[in-house]
């Protein structure tokens, strides 16, 4: 019997996929942002001036976009890479990144911009108000400039309000004898959210906003081919992987064009392919970790199926039968079509004729238990493609089959 030490050493001593698997957490902010580049001049042209006249302005810049399209990650790589050129031109700045899905009050915020800037803040007595122009002396003091990106701002306009907002935005306006030390970007999912304010200060938000659109499925496949190349061993993940991913969640393909989940996806099946000692990442593997994501798309995909009619069952196991041969992403409709006359024939069922298969399996689509597309560059001739997007396929073939000879053997 092994030892609970001999069982933690054969993982430890597991070869494995990754080589850096940090480099696919959202924390961490690569050197190269693809697809971001036009978002990054945006913000080199409105911080501009605190290089070339610094003091002279308090800039304020409102980056917008849903939930993994790159707004934090420019935010940061800017902020760093801002910070260093302004050092080398002998200007002190510092960068400031607060989330305030965590500190939402503007106590917390302040407190947080101290601590991020090592300003020493006694423990407790104080108001926010007090503790900023602590800030303020202490930059002033030491002829320091900042730029503070207040993330996820949505919940500190919802929690802080409207006068929390107008104190850091107007601070220089009550103090127009002061340097202007200190600059934002602010981070929102939307400009609704902006509705909460008064005029004025929405005015002063949404003077310089840059969109960040979700990514289509050729960015995304840029993101994870260059990511993958930090993050995997040479040989271990293909295109045809990444191009799977890409397409499952590109928004030209159907997806949110969430970076984010594609780089979950991407990292939660190299950990399916070390947990099964497989030298490379594939397909399959990919399904695995998509469903991990997707857990209530698992659970109403099998209340669905439940409730199928006999040859559509029959036309969904033909397809995972497919797939599973094939190892690929998508087979043609005329591999699936195939397999489904072999089960016919096997169990005795009379098959469907083409156009039915073909209703079949757009109805299929429909209710998001398969992928169904044209098929497009690759192929020869054009057909219809048929995926299947959560698995193990294993797993999934032996439900359907249970379900299968559960409705012969009661209708």
């Amino acid at each position: 019997m092994p030892t609970a030490r001999d069982i933690i050493e054969s993982v430890l001593e597991h070869p494995s996929v990754f080589k850096s698997r940090e480099k696919l957490y959202p924390e961490y902010v690569p050197a190269y942002l693809p697809h971001r580049e036009e978002q990054l001049k945006s913000l080199a042209t409105y911080f501009r001036p605190l290089l070339l006249e610094p003091g002279t302005i308090s800039q304020r810049v409102l980056l917008v976009g849903s939930i993994g399209t790159g707004k934090s990650a420019t935010a940061r790589r800017f902020g760093s890479d801002f910070k260093h050129l302004a050092r080398q031109r002998g200007i002190k700045l510092e960068y400031v990144h607060v989330n305030c899905h965590r500190d939402r009050t503007l106590y917390f915020v302040v407190q947080e911009i101290a601590r991020q800037l090592h300003i020493p803040i006694p423990p407790r007595g104080l108001s926010a108000q007090e503790m900023f122009q602590i800030i303020l002396k202490h930059l002033e003091n030491r002829n320091i400039y900042t730029i503070i990106t207040l993330d996820e701002f949505d919940y500190f306009i919802e929690v802080a309000g409207n006068d929390a907002v107008y104190f850091l935005v107007r601070t220089y306006d009550e103090h127009p004898e002061l340097t202007k030390r200190i600059s934002y970007i602010f981070i929102t999912r939307g400009l609704t959210s902006l509705s909460r304010l008064d005029s004025a200060t929405e005015s002063y938000l949404v003077r310089n906003v840059i969109h960040f659109k979700p990514y289509t499925s050729a960015e995304l496949f840029d993101i994870l081919k260059y990511r993958s190349s930090e993050a995997f061993y040479e040989g271990t993940i293909s295109d045809d992987v990444l191009n799977y991913i890409s397409e499952l969640v590109g928004v030209d393909t159907g997806g949110s064009g969430n970076a984010r989940l594609a780089l979950e996806i991407l990292m939660l099946a190299g950990t399916e392919a070390d947990n099964e000692g497989s030298p490379t990442v594939t397909i399959e593997h990919v399904r695995r970790a998509f469903a991990k994501t997707n857990p209530n798309l698992s659970i109403m995909i099998n209340d669905v199926i439940k409730h199928l009619p006999l040859h559509e069952l029959l036309i969904l196991l033909a397809a995972i039968r497919s797939l599973r041969h094939s190892s690929e992403a998508y087979v043609r409709i005329g591999e699936v079509e195939e397999e489904y006359q072999r089960i016919c024939e096997e169990i005795g069922e009379k098959p469907r004729r083409h156009t039915q298969v073909y209703e079949y399996v757009m109805d299929l689509k429909k209710r998001g238990i398969i992928d169904a597309r044209v098929s497009g560059k690759g192929y020869r001739g054009k057909s219809t493609l048929i995926g299947i997007s959560i698995g193990p396929l294993e797993l999934l073939e032996k439900h359907i089959t249970e379900i299968i000879e559960y409705k012969r053997e009661t209708e």
